[in-house]
């Protein structure tokens, strides 16, 4: 492995990728892992921590429901994010309550929108969009959704009727919330994007679902929980392998403080190349460490843009299978490397600290050890109940 240049010019977040790099033996992939990692991980029972950095930050506290006339403009992003959705609460016993709920990346601008149950139709979800954008300083340059994770369901023609009988009011619901997102979008001059990258929509949903809806009348707990992201139930996808030009040479699991994705931290949008960093929910434990994967590639760039491009939501080990998947788009799988047994120890800590924190971790693409990130996510892996 090559010496790292200790040069003043590093970054922060070179930095820390190098340290934790030298203490790792990065494993070559020719598609399958041929040596094991050995990046030292230890847990307790509050994190799982790095066994080379420690860190503590106190965390910022998460933005509320926002009016337009309220915003700090500087802090909002043009990449939006908009959910169209019914709600597990009845109006005066008898309808669902609907809602549009519009944020940015950053999670700084939260407007929501109440849709009277017989107004629930493309026009009517461009008209609040268009007023939306009409009085806002910041205007969106893509609008992503996440909802029509269903649709492959319907696709597939061996599911048995019996199956399908039961799913066809939700997979009908769905289908319909995406359409008419979809179709409102197209009359609007953005970029309309199905993805699961909406980072800060799910939080701000899961929040409401916690506090906000729960202290509504005419709360049904029963009703929440079906709207789905992603291929997460009935799930029988397969991932697919990633072309050969994009593949990486080596990878390696590593951990990075939390503290480094908060205020004051080094890992900023000016040291993450063509990635993008998730909002970080502010009730997790300040010392603990985000798991992630980094993938050294002489094609650094190339992979980093095919990532981008491709709306990459998130990396999940599947232990049983033995394989590490790289999640894109609204329900892509691509099968990244298969595990040996000790890969599959180490996967296995990648999946508890992703779940320690809610699912966040990160990828960083580079070329080797000694270089800035082509690109690098902080990624979240959103429930499936929203």
């Amino acid at each position: 492995m090559n010496a790292i240049n200790w040069s003043n010019s590093s970054s922060p977040l070179k930095v820390l990728l190098c340290t934790l790099l030298l203490s790792c033996a990065t494993f070559r992939s020719s598609f399958a892992f041929t040596t094991p990692p050995s990046a030292s991980v230890r847990h307790n029972s509050n994190s799982i921590k790095s066994s080379i950095i420690t860190a503590s930050s106190s965390l910022s506290s998460a933005s509320p429901d926002t009016a337009v006339n309220e915003l700090d403009w500087d802090k909002v992003t043009d990449e939006w994010e908009l959910d169209c959705y019914s709600r597990p609460v009845l109006v005066d016993g008898k309808k669902k309550l609907w809602e549009i709920l519009l944020t940015d990346s950053s999670g700084n601008m939260r407007i929501q929108r109440v849709l009277p149950s017989n107004k629930v139709n493309s026009r009517e979800v461009r008209r609040v969009v268009e007023e939306i954008i009409d009085n806002s300083e910041v205007k969106p340059s893509t609008i992503r959704f996440f909802r029509g994770a269903m649709f492959n369901m319907v696709r597939i023609e061996h599911i048995r009727c019996k199956i399908l009988k039961a799913l066809s009011i939700f997979v009908i619901l769905t289908m319909y919330c995406l359409l008419q997102i979809n179709i409102a979008l197209s009359e609007i001059d953005v970029v309309a994007r199905p993805s699961r990258c909406t980072f800060a929509l799910a939080q701000w949903i899961e929040e409401r679902n916690r506090d906000v809806y729960p202290k509504m009348d005419g709360y049904r707990p029963t009703m929440g929980g079906v709207g789905g992201i992603g291929g997460t139930f009935l799930d029988i996808r397969t991932a697919v392998k990633l072309p050969d030009a994009l593949r990486g040479e080596k990878y390696a699991f590593v951990g990075l403080p939390l503290a480094e994705f908060l205020e004051g931290g080094g890992i900023d949008g000016s040291n993450i190349g063509v990635g993008r960093l998730a909002p970080v929910d502010n009730t997790l434990p300040a010392d603990s460490f985000v798991q992630g994967v980094v993938i050294l590639t002489p094609r650094a760039k190339a992979l980093a843009s095919w990532l981008a491009g491709t709306e990459v939501a998130g990396l999940k080990a599947d232990l049983r299978k033995r394989e590490l998947v790289m999640e894109t788009d609204i329900d892509n799988q691509y099968l990244m490397a298969k595990l040996n047994d000790q890969q599959r120890r180490e996967a296995a800590v990648f999946e508890e600290g992703k779940d320690a924190l809610g699912g966040l971790h990160f990828i960083s693409v580079q070329k080797d050890e000694d270089d800035d990130p082509a690109g690098f996510w902080l990624l979240r892996e959103i429930p499936s109940n929203l």
